[in-house]
């Protein structure tokens, strides 16, 4: 074993603890009561994203709910480095953003299209001005809509709080490039992001967290209790499916997002009959696609608070890239025709992000899997066996047909979605499976 391998796990678990992020959640409230300082909640916006949009009508209802200080930033999209589909990625954030509107009652649906070049250096101009002025909570959200449903009335708006002078390009260009900067030195590369004293929240899909930390701070006004976007659940109805299609479960050894979603999924399917198709692919780092150390390190420690949200275990890791990702995808085929893919799947998620066990090594991934049944010697025969790769990449380029490109990702008949946090997705398609038999009976 090597001394990296050694290593890692211990610092991981000390990296991704859920007592270093409360330690550092108390010496950061410390440190702002020393300074005297009220909470102030750091707000980055990308006019053209779809998410943006989403949490741009948040922000009153957060500003009315806790009292912060929000300081607003306008900024450009992800670079290159970070969004290495970004065709695919733009896309899919209309569609995703679409689902999330209709589930919690806000205004977008997606046009097929992203908005004009001028119509978004106009928004551009509008928000940039606002924020000059102390405006930019009360009117992202307008600003936002019609930027998305009817571009040709950004000129006329009827603003809340009156008429606003937009900034000129030069001024936009500059508050871009700034906001852009900080963006980067403080650790993250998308829009549609808040940062509050050392941490980073990205959409409405994580403002849960950042609630829950005000609350417990004691910062809700008049007080308000409850969330803004509570998480749904995974399963809210646990209950059969009658003829329930497969859940295409599309995976990479190496994501931590599918580490955690790996036994919900099979739950999901367990509860309601729908059976679990294991769909491997290569992570991307192994297919060429660098990932940046800013999103690297800010999806280990989201992996890390969703995990503890939904009690799964996580956080000793032994980072299985390269040889012993290759050889534990070498086994599912094997672990498949025993009919042991989820027990198998399971175990080395558990191993390689919980338990700190090197599958690049022997010991390490016979352990991982004998205790999903499998034999070592049927192993040790599997592992030479090339055949995995040519699935893995079938399944990758029948993920990137569907316009998704990341894991995990799922797909239930006609519905295709992504993310460890749309299983409630998931479930709704198998429901609506369900309805649409139950009505042709």
């Amino acid at each position: 074993m090597s001394l990296k391998s050694l290593l890692m796990p211990v610092i991981s678990q000390r990296l991704l603890s859920r007592t270093r992020l409360l330690a550092q959640r108390r010496a950061e409230e410390k440190a702002r009561l020393g300074r005297g300082e009220r909470h102030y909640v750091h707000y980055f916006h990308q006019v053209d994203d779809p998410y943006s949009a989403l949490a741009g009508m948040a922000l009153p209802e957060l500003l009315a709910r806790y009292d912060i200080a929000l300081i607003p930033h306008v900024v450009g999209a992800p670079p290159d480095s970070a969004a290495p589909e970004r065709e695919k990625l733009v896309r899919y954030s209309r569609r995703d953003a679409a689902v999330l509107a209709a589930h919690y009652g806000l205004a977008f649906s997606d046009p097929g299209a992203q908005p004009a070049t001028e119509a978004v250096e106009q928004a551009r101009g509008l928000l940039v001005g606002a924020i000059t002025v102390g405006r930019f909570a009360q009117v992202a959200g307008s600003v936002s809509q019609a930027l998305w449903t009817n571009p040709a009335t950004l000129g006329t708006l009827d603003l809340p709080g009156g008429p606003l002078a937009a900034a000129d390009a030069s001024t936009c260009s500059s508050h871009v490039a700034d906001a852009d900067g900080l963006r980067q030195r403080l650790g993250h590369y998308l829009g549609a992001t808040f940062f509050y004293a050392g941490e980073w929240y990205w959409g409405i899909d994580r403002l849960y967290h950042l609630e829950q930390r005000l609350q417990v701070l004691g910062a809700q006004r008049n007080g308000s209790t409850g969330l803004m976007f509570a998480p749904p659940a995974d399963v809210a109805t646990p209950a059969p499916v009658a003829k329930a299609p497969p859940i295409d479960f599309f995976l990479s050894l190496r994501s931590p997002y599918t580490a955690i979603v790996t036994p919900r999924v099979f739950r999901l399917g367990e509860l309601t009959g729908a059976p679990v198709r294991l769909r491997y692919v290569l992570p991307m780092v192994m297919r060429g696609l660098p990932v940046p150390n800013e999103k690297r390190r800010y999806i280990g420690l989201d992996a890390a608070r969703e995990a503890h949200a939904r009690n799964i275990p996580f956080g000793r890791v032994n980072d299985p890239v390269g040889k012993p990702t290759e050889r534990g995808m070498a086994l599912i085929p094997l672990a498949e025709r025993h009919g042991l893919g989820q027990a198998y799947l399971a175990s080395f998620m558990r191993g390689v992000w919980s338990e700190g066990i090197d599958a690049g090594s022997d010991r390490g991934l016979r352990r991982i899997a004998e205790r999903a049944g499998l034999t070592w010697g049927d192993a040790q025969t599997a592992l030479a066996d090339e055949g995995w790769r040519s699935v893995a990449e079938a399944n990758r380029a029948e993920m990137f047909g569907l316009g998704l490109w990341g894991v995990p990702s799922f797909r239930v008949g006609t519905t295709s979605t992504w993310g460890q946090d749309r299983l409630w997705v998931v479930q709704q398609a198998l429901l609506g499976h369900h309805v649409a038999h139950a009505g042709t009976a």
